[in-house]
């Protein structure tokens, strides 16, 4: 800090006849001042607030004043040229705690608070590209622009058509990794070619690429360019296939021990069908946690993040499971339970709106992953790229988690596109499930308990009646 007559605008002037005595008396005014400043400095950062989601800021980053959350969030989005969607009207709520729910709105407004994306080093490492680039304020059309991807896709073509070795090649690009994935991916991620999947590989999953895998798939919209990238046969990397075993072998596969059974006639009331939901709850918990411990990274976890990651996501992992590996009981048996339980009028008044939404997109998420048919590889892998989500708020290691994110992220590529070879679109639309998952997970947590009977008798219903039909 610099100290003159003036420091920071606060002019220093002798009063009172009072003059400092010597230079140890203007050294120690001097001194005496910038402590002052600097106390108040501090006191004025501790105050700031981040002007995206109201978490404490911890500095300037990217021309405003934000937390390390949205700081880390705007700079993977741009850097991985992601396009999110929004499920609602475009305008939810950020706060600390919901931030994480809508990835669109999230950046929608980092850019409509100022947030510059040229201040990002192109090379994607830590630190602006230059320190004295402050906010910016750009057009409703270019905002658009870059939600939907438009400006993304027009600088791709144009580094493809003037260098056929354009750095678009780097791993990130059309991938979200903290498996929010996007539903609109970019040309720059059709065109990674061998040596930048060879370096990817390494680096990620450590066994070189074969040399007839030429291409990573592009992950969105890659039937349309499916004359550019035919599928071909070929074997899975060996890589790949020990983690996914490893991923297999930590599961508990066994069918659940919860008694689901009940007699001819009997009337299930309320309180006894949340009473069996809860257990069920709690016996899904316990195998998440299990399953957890037998990871083959664990060890690799600090004991705060595993906490982190287990808090924040394990809704959602009993969601997913309840989807695939335990459907056939959850509806088949949980489902003939609720069928003996008849709600009153005034709980069929009560069930609120949001009850039906979340009703609606489990009936979907249900009907989508009957018709994908998730194998038990596919669904260990889903279940941890979900788990290992960098974006949770808390976390210590966030780099360890993007590496870890990233290597399954790629084996679960991997062994899709080997197992079903034809199914050009079927790792994108899996990928697509978990910010589903995620999104519907959030919404239960605001469902009075008192609703859920009657929700999941609704849901059990509507499914098993569609799975009957078809």
């Amino acid at each position: 800090m610099e100290i003159e007559k003036r420091t920071n605008g606060y002019k220093y002037e002798e009063k009172n006849g009072i003059k400092p005595i010597g230079s140890t008396g203007v050294q120690h005014l001097e001194s005496s001042s910038v402590f002052q400043m600097n106390s108040v400095n501090n006191d004025r950062t501790d105050q700031r607030t981040c002007l995206i989601c109201g978490d404490r800021a911890t500095g300037l980053h990217y021309g405003i004043i934000s937390c390390e959350g949205c700081k880390g969030f705007f700079k993977r989005s741009i850097c991985n040229k992601r396009v999110y969607r929004c499920s609602r009207d475009k305008n939810c709520v950020m706060s600390r705690k919901q931030r994480n729910r809508c990835q669109y709105c999230r950046l929608l407004k980092c850019l409509q608070m100022g947030m510059n994306r040229k201040a990002i080093r192109e090379d994607g490492m830590p630190g602006g590209r230059n320190k004295s680039i402050g906010p910016v304020q750009i057009s409703e059309e270019e905002i658009e622009r870059i939600m939907s991807g438009q400006e993304f896709e027009e600088e791709a073509n144009n580094s493809w058509s003037n260098n056929g070795d354009s750095d678009h090649s780097s791993p990130g690009n059309g991938i979200s990794e903290g498996n929010q994935p996007s539903p609109v991916s970019t040309p720059s991620s059709r065109s990674m070619e061998l040596n930048g999947y060879t370096a990817l590989r390494d680096q990620f999953i450590g066994t070189p690429v074969t040399a007839h895998y030429q291409y990573l798939p592009h992950l969105f919209n890659y039937a349309a360019h499916s004359g550019l990238l035919p599928p071909q046969p070929r074997n899975l990397d060996p890589q790949s296939h020990t983690l996914v075993s490893q991923l297999v072998g930590a599961e508990d596969l066994e069918p659940l021990g919860t008694p689901m059974l009940i007699e001819d006639g009997y009337k299930v009331t309320q309180a006894e069908l949340f009473a069996l939901l809860c257990r069920l709850a709690d016996e899904l918990l316990f195998r998440q946690i299990g399953w957890i411990k037998k990871l083959p990274f664990f060890c690799e976890l600090s004991i705060k993040d595993y906490t982190c990651l287990l808090s924040s996501t394990w809704q959602e992992l009993i969601l997913l499971s309840s989807l695939t590996v335990y459907d056939r009981q959850i509806f088949g048996d949980l489902a003939d339970v609720t069928s003996k339980y008849a709600p009153s009028d005034d709980e069929l008044q009560r069930f609120s709106e949001e009850g039906m939404e979340v009703m609606e997109r489990l009936i979907y998420l249900f009907r989508k992953f009957q018709q994908l048919k998730v194998s038990n590889e596919e669904y260990v892998c889903m279940k941890a790229i979900n788990f290992l989500n960098q974006d949770i708020g808390g976390l210590t290691n966030v780099s360890q988690l993007e590496q870890l994110n990233k290597r399954y992220w790629y084996v679960c590529q991997d062994y899709t596109e080997f197992k079903y070879p034809h199914q050009t679109n079927r790792f994108p639309e899996l990928m697509m499930c978990l910010p589903e998952i995620r999104y519907i997970a959030g919404k239960l947590v605001n469902i009075p308990l008192e609703q859920l009977p009657l929700l999941f008798k609704a849901v059990l219903h509507s499914c098993k009646a569609s799975a009957s039909k078809e």
